[in-house]
């Protein structure tokens, strides 16, 4: 048997690192992001089992695209106008301030020329994106306040990569001084196609996927939609992770973001978690050991400037004590647009390819260093009240969950939509989705027997879980699922028939209702009056007839679908002579046991 290749080989090492220092760094509460960082450390620069890091990093970095995407998802466009303040007012006196003051530190350190100095100066102002969103994923914080201010800083961040890049050219000494607007034509271009494409292409391209029923096909078009929008942007000279944010702002609204959530979230949580362990094994600790004096001085200096100068905006721009310590104790570290910097401007002559490792070296330091500062952040909070954002999408959060649309459920949801309550409504229906969408219906693409989806879709928050599918077993699936994996949300379930009922008692879901009983019960009363008896008196049989079939249901649950026929109002058929009935009665079967409408739902 010949030898596993290299490929296998390191990803095998890659994975049973994460398996090991994940779970130990959470269980010391250290953050999973810091084990992974550790696992890359002790794999590569110590051990060698891995040599090529910055080549694993290359690959990685996909796991920022669909952290950025998701991100996207979260955010309608109309949400992201409201942040637009914060993105270009905060984030740009931020990369400004802090770019300039760390350009100072580096000129005065004698160490780079004026021009090094720039680059070094606002690569260094950078955040990671990856870093910072997966801290404030962990703790379930994206949405607060603070959340939204880091995540706007963040945002411009990605945006400055153009310009900066830009800038290394004109420190060059490069001529030609339409080249920076050409390259700037060519982003607001590619942003143009880019919302053009999402609005007009990528929802439609999803309902034809969606009704072939191909879920493998789902999956394969998330990808491709989140790579493709990376690459075009690339191309245009924007930050791949830029395009991605895009693509899942323009799919914001559709009624698929659900389910692409839930098809992309595993993908981004293996390479992120590559990612972390690349920034280890690209980690040389050859230079970190020729420079340590240098190192030791300048990551707390960096990271001490950025936190001054990210408190100092945060506190004039609004933000209140504890929610300013949190962002300048998330956002010191340096980011990964800090690699592409300093190595183009080491390939420019702008620096000497030392210096550029040797800040490399420091951007990696302070990374690891992000998690510990965050934790050590609440040392320093007052206690104030944190102010908490609503949810900056329709219906994920809602107070009910309702998994399907049926007939059945249209009419609950009208209740419930009257009564002044949210809701947020999945269906596995390309079909019903287009249809109640042309009424002014808001439901999202989602398979609610799979636990990604349900998590996606808020179930976390929900107090109540509808579940008003059409099928028995789809309906079993999801309340199995729902009990096991989250037994704080009560139970609402649309029975299929009587049969059915006792099973879902038996499984003590908070409650059930027969598609068929308030219908009957309704049209027999009805009928009742139109043969002449009294409202009063119809409405009086209703109710007895109501209470008889609960107190029956109860003692068939415990006694089987024979107890309490001596309840039933019952008549003998009576055929007339020499004519033989049409069908045969089975005397052990429960005549009112119902049978399921098993048409489409409109």
């Amino acid at each position: 048997m010949s030898a596993p290749n290299a490929l296998f080989s390191e990803t095998i090492l890659l994975l049973g690192g994460a398996v090991v220092a994940a779970p130990i760094f959470k269980k010391l509460g250290l953050g999973t992001v810091l084990g992974y960082l550790a696992a890359g450390v002790v794999i590569g620069p110590i051990f060698h089992g891995i040599t090529d890091g910055e080549q694993i990093l290359g690959v990685a970095e996909l796991g920022v695209v669909f952290l950025l995407f998701i991100i996207g998802l979260e955010l309608k466009p109309s949400r992201l106008w409201q942040m637009r303040r914060d993105i270009f007012g905060l984030g740009t006196a931020q990369v400004m301030l802090t770019g300039l003051a760390l350009t100072g530190l580096a000129y005065f350190s004698g160490v780079l020329d004026w021009r090094g100095s720039v680059v070094a100066g606002f690569g260094l102002a950078l955040s990671s994106t990856a870093f910072a969103m997966q801290i404030l994923d962990n703790v379930g914080e994206v949405n607060t306040k603070y959340g939204q201010r880091s995540f706007s800083m963040l945002l411009f961040q990605d945006l400055a990569i153009v310009p900066l890049l830009a800038l290394i050219t004109i420190l060059d000494g490069g001529t030609g001084s339409n080249a920076p607007l050409m390259d700037f034509a060519i982003a607001v271009g590619a942003v143009g196609a880019m919302v053009v494409m999402g609005r007009y292409l990528l929802t439609p391209l999803f309902q034809v996927i969606a009704r072939t029923g191909a879920r493998e096909a789902m999956i394969v078009a998330a990808l491709f939609v989140v790579m493709g929008s990376a690459s075009l942007m690339q191309f245009a000279g924007l930050s791949m992770a830029m395009g991605a944010f895009l693509s899942g702002v323009m799919l914001a609204e559709s009624s698929y973001r659900h389910e692409l959530e839930a098809d992309i979230e595993p993908f981004r949580g293996v390479l992120l978690a590559i990612f972390f362990m690349a920034v280890g094994l690209s980690l040389e600790l050859d230079v970190l050991i020729d420079n340590a004096l240098f190192i030791v001085v300048a990551v707390p200096i960096v990271m001490a400037v950025k936190a001054v100068i990210i408190y100092g905006l945060c506190r004039v721009s609004g933000s209140s004590h504890d929610d300013a310590i949190r962002i300048a104790f998330l956002l010191p570290q340096g980011g990964e647009f800090g690699f592409v910097l300093f190595t183009t401007a080491g390939a420019a002559g702008l620096m000497p390819f030392s210096t550029a490792s040797l800040l490399v070296a420091i951007v990696t330091l302070s990374m690891a260093l992000t998690p510990l500062g965050a934790a050590l952040s609440k040392r320093m909070l007052k206690g104030e009240d944190q102010e908490e954002l609503d949810e900056d999408f329709e219906g994920a959060g809602a107070d009910v969950l309702m998994v399907g649309f049926s007939r059945f459920g249209q009419i609950a949801a009208q209740i419930l939509l009257a009564g002044g309550r949210d809701v947020t409504v999945i269906d596995f229906s390309a079909d019903r989705i287009r249809q109640a969408s042309s009424f002014g219906f808001r439901i999202y693409f989602g398979d609610g027997t799979r636990k990604d989806v349900l998590r996606s879709a808020g179930i976390d928050k929900a107090k109540i879980v509808v579940v008003c599918t059409q099928k028995r077993e789809i309906t079993d699936k999801v309340v199995d699922l729902v009990q096991a994996e989250y037994p704080h949300a009560k139970l609402f379930v649309r029975s299929y028939d009587r049969v059915h009922s006792i099973a879902l008692r038996n499984r003590n879901v908070d409650y059930e209702l027969r598609e068929t009983l308030e219908s009957g019960l309704l049209f027999g009363r009805r009928t009742l009056e139109a043969l002449g008896v009294d409202d009063a008196d119809a409405l009086e049989i209703g109710e007895d007839i109501r209470k008889r079939d609960e107190e029956r249901l109860a003692l068939q649950v415990t006694g089987g679908l024979q107890a309490g026929r001596d309840m039933l109002f019952s008549q003998p058929v009576r055929p007339e002579p020499l004519v033989k009935p049409k069908r045969t009665m089975d005397f052990d079967e429960d005549p009112l046991a119902g049978t399921a409408d098993v048409t489409a739902d409109a």
